[in-house]
């Protein structure tokens, strides 16, 4: 099995570092707020009761979920990112903000972490797009003890379809350009046509069977809608009117079972 989207999206997310790095200050001294909308944690409830909880974040980048999730009375809380770079910007993050835990420089596909360590996995995008779902959702599962819970965020599968096959700078539309059968791989291109990253996002249909194969329990999926006068924290590739009536963000919840 092929690891060249490992490589890449690591490439990808070093060089796109110092571009997050206000972003990642304004989410670490914010409210958790979810998606590219920023839906407030309050409307989505994401986090669970963490006291006395074990955590861990797939794909922690900046690491301000890593922060919340202290803030929310974890006992403990691994961030583990992909980009070296990113960790760079957390750890600096940590000193500004005065809030320290481990951060791990590593791939969510193959998790440096023993059988049964943690209550608590999240994955804002991070590994929830950009690691092969395949892969790091076994993962997930094999670190969770049992009743552990994994959230993850994502982009919505129904946005993924209306995105152009010719044109990847080009926003979502009101069209479906993509097949929705068999769906696992995005690949992003730069103008000269190399790729510059790769994504990926299941059918519900396949994602369901995945997770229950895993051990998982699905508690909830909620398809996020932008509030009505959102303006996107990063750059959305859908507008707002489409993303008032259709889901761009999705949120799964599941349980580990036994």
């Amino acid at each position: 099995m092929s690891d060249q989207h490992v490589l890449v999206n690591r490439a990808s997310w070093d060089e796109d570092a110092p571009n997050w790095v206000d972003r990642g200050r304004r989410s670490w001294a914010s409210e958790p707020f979810w998606g590219i909308w920023g839906n407030p944690e309050s409307e989505l409830h994401v986090l669970p009761d963490l006291t006395g909880l074990d955590a861990v974040e797939l794909g922690c980048g900046t690491g301000y979920g890593s922060a919340w999730m202290m803030r929310r009375g974890a006992t403990s809380v691994v961030g583990l990112d992909n980009s070296a770079e990113q960790l760079a910007t957390a750890r600096l993050l940590q000193g500004e903000f005065q809030l320290r835990f481990p951060l791990v420089h590593a791939d969510a596909e193959r998790l440096p972490f023993t059988d049964g360590s943690f209550d608590f996995a999240l994955s804002e995008y991070g590994a929830a797009i950009w690691c092969d779902p395949y892969r790091w959702i076994p993962e997930a599962a094999r670190i969770l003890r049992p009743d552990g819970r994994l959230v993850f965020v994502a982009g919505a599968a129904l946005m993924m379809l209306c995105f152009r096959t010719d044109d990847d700078t080009a926003p979502a539309e009101t069209t479906l350009h993509r097949d929705y059968f068999g769906m696992h791989r995005f690949e992003w291109r730069k103008e000269d046509g190399t790729v510059e990253d790769i994504e990926f996002h299941l059918t519900h249909g396949d994602m369901i069977r995945l997770l229950r194969s895993c051990g998982f329990e699905i508690e909830d999926l909620l398809e996020v809608q932008a509030p009505v006068d959102a303006t996107s924290h990063v750059e959305a590739d859908v507008p707002l009117e489409w993303a008032r009536r259709w889901p761009s963000v999705e949120v799964w919840k599941a349980r580990k079972v036994g």
